[in-house]
């Protein structure tokens, strides 16, 4: 334990995700021993992010605007959406270069244990956003949803209500991410669940 602001630094720091007590510590004294101008140039982006930051209008991505620039790209596909937890989410989709269709950021997943039912989270909107309302009322008719929850048991009990949700949509195609055995990886090493969708989701060849 050290004393004063050190340690409320510390503190603060520890409750961040991934951040475990020695990395707290770390990281504090590495500010401690920083140049002030590197110390107050963070702390201006950390005001920045708390005053500039909004999430879009339309799909809840983190923006600088009322709409974000996926929402803003007349080249994507206005007639797919990809529903995602996070806005971090988003950026694993884009890295693969093959979804060219826009977005809907729900702010995290079902977990009763943890108090998040479905009002905590933008499922209403993408509702609305379905039925050609609200910010969206200028969409393009939607002809897909994919559901690219995470692989977990929340993301599955979200798939899932969200599924049943859809499919009071006449013609709204859904469809989830495929999950299966990663490149590169030996199958001996694979657990069972994952095993058994990557048999269930085999393909033609």
């Amino acid at each position: 334990m050290f004393e004063g602001p050190v340690q409320d630094l510390i503190d603060e720091l520890g409750r961040l995700p991934g951040v475990g007590p020695k990395s707290a510590q770390r990281l504090a004294f590495h500010l401690l021993a920083a140049d002030p101008a590197d110390v107050t140039r963070l702390q201006d982006v950390l005001q920045r992010i708390k005053q500039g930051v909004r999430f879009c209008e339309v799909c809840g991505n983190v923006s600088e605007k009322e709409r974000c620039r996926y929402c803003c790209d007349a080249r994507r596909d206005p007639t797919i959406v990809c529903v995602v937890e996070e806005p971090k989410d988003v950026l694993a989709v884009e890295r693969t270069r093959e979804f060219k269709g826009r977005y809907h950021v729900l702010g995290g997943a079902l977990d009763p244990l943890a108090g998040i039912g479905p009002d905590a989270l933008r499922i209403r909107q993408l509702l609305t956003r379905l039925g050609g309302t609200g910010p969206a009322a200028d969409e393009t008719d939607i002809a897909e949803v994919i559901i690219a929850t995470d692989p977990n048991t929340e993301g599955e009990a979200t798939a899932t209500y969200l599924v049943r949700l859809l499919r009071e949509f006449p013609g709204l195609t859904v469809t989830r991410l495929a999950s299966g055995l990663p490149m590169g990886g030996d199958l001996e090493f694979a657990d069972e669940l994952t095993l058994g969708r990557a048999l269930s989701g085999r393909r033609a060849l």
